[in-house]
């Protein structure tokens, strides 16, 4: 799966636009888009033969001819919009934002008119968003009712691995969400592999968690683990559904499955230390891997080429021992 990702295809959502990983001198050929997200260098090429059932913001500002929203109008993590940043910077066109300033007054609507996610209602700040209570408050209400449903997933023996999502070594994802704000959990390997589980406990609202420390724990029966912090920040809200009841994690561990949402002052550098893509299949694979070899060492030989790992698994092979697989996959990756 993680080599159909490598050599790039055409996005399933909104069919605006194809793309592919690229190489450090992609960066400079003029032909097609570049950036660079999650220390990988993406080209994206707009598709004019798609239909343009949600326009993407440079499109409607008339920048671009086409362009299609393929990443839910979330501008922050998508590889397209830092592509046209760049070009920007580099002088090569105008933002957005520049192409709305140049209509007439009435003709200067709010992005999220430009986007449909609301009736018309022109620009009272000439699009410095940032500055704007409406769009503050806008953004915060539509991330609380936004689905948290995955755009991509992959499939790794068994596994489910969402594309777009940043992962820690210790079994945890971050979704990069408005602003400084991220959204993390608990991934499918390790729900799959120690859960179903009796309730996750988490700092409380305001408290600081250190990525790498031991500030989240999981309980199953008489057992309970640490996990590590995926990123550094302060816990703005949890979920409280988890906290009762930790089972609540097995149905979609990336969507109703979240732990809590938190304010990272630093995030770029906490990103640093997380992998994506390309980088989270490969680790994938070798914590399957590794799972495989202690299977075989304490129950015997499985399917030649590994199978697919069931779910609940401690349970059906108790001789694993659960406190073992904890600390050996959500511990031992400091």
């Amino acid at each position: 799966m993680a080599k159909d990702i490598e050599k790039g295809k055409r996005s399933r959502l909104g069919y605006g636009s194809s793309y592919r990983l690229g190489r450090e001198s992609d960066l400079d050929q003029n032909a097609d888009i570049s950036t660079v997200l999650g220390r990988q260098v993406w080209v994206i090429k707009p598709d004019k033969k798609a239909s343009v059932e949600n326009p993407c913001v440079w499109m409607q500002a008339g920048v671009v001819e086409f362009k299609s929203c393929n990443n839910y109008y979330d501008c922050t993590t998508c590889k397209y919009d830092l592509g046209m940043k760049k070009r920007v910077g580099q002088g090569k066109q105008i933002s957005w934002q520049d192409a709305m300033r140049r209509r007439s007054g009435l003709k200067r609507i709010c992005r999220h008119s430009l986007t449909g996610r609301i009736e018309m209602r022109q620009c009272a700040y000439d699009y410095e968003c940032s500055h704007c209570d409406f769009d503050q408050f806008f953004e915060e209400v539509w991330a609380s009712k936004a689905e948290l449903i995955p755009k991509e997933a992959e499939d790794i023996r068994g596994f489910r691995v969402p594309l777009g999502y940043y992962f820690h070594s210790g079994h945890t994802w971050v979704k990069v969400e408005e602003k400084k704000s991220v959204r993390i959990g608990i991934d499918d390997f390790a729900i799959r592999v120690l859960g179903p589980l009796d309730k996750i406990t988490m700092p409380l609202i305001g408290k600081e968690i250190e990525q790498g420390r031991r500030d989240i724990s999981i309980c199953k029966g008489e057992y309970k683990a640490p996990v590590l912090s995926p990123v550094s920040g302060v816990v703005t809200s949890m979920n409280l559904e988890l906290m009762e009841q930790g089972s609540h994690a097995v149905g979609d561990p990336y969507a109703d499955g979240w732990a809590m949402t938190v304010h990272c002052p630093d995030l770029k550098q906490s990103l640093k230390a997380l992998m994506i893509s390309g980088e989270t299949m490969a680790y994938m694979e070798n914590e399957i891997n590794r799972l495989v070899s202690i299977i075989e060492e304490t129950v015997g030989p499985i399917a030649a080429d590994g199978g697919i790992i069931a779910p609940d698994l401690c349970d059906n092979m108790p001789e694993l021992k659960w406190k073992r697989l904890a600390e050996i996959f959500l511990t031992r990756s400091e």
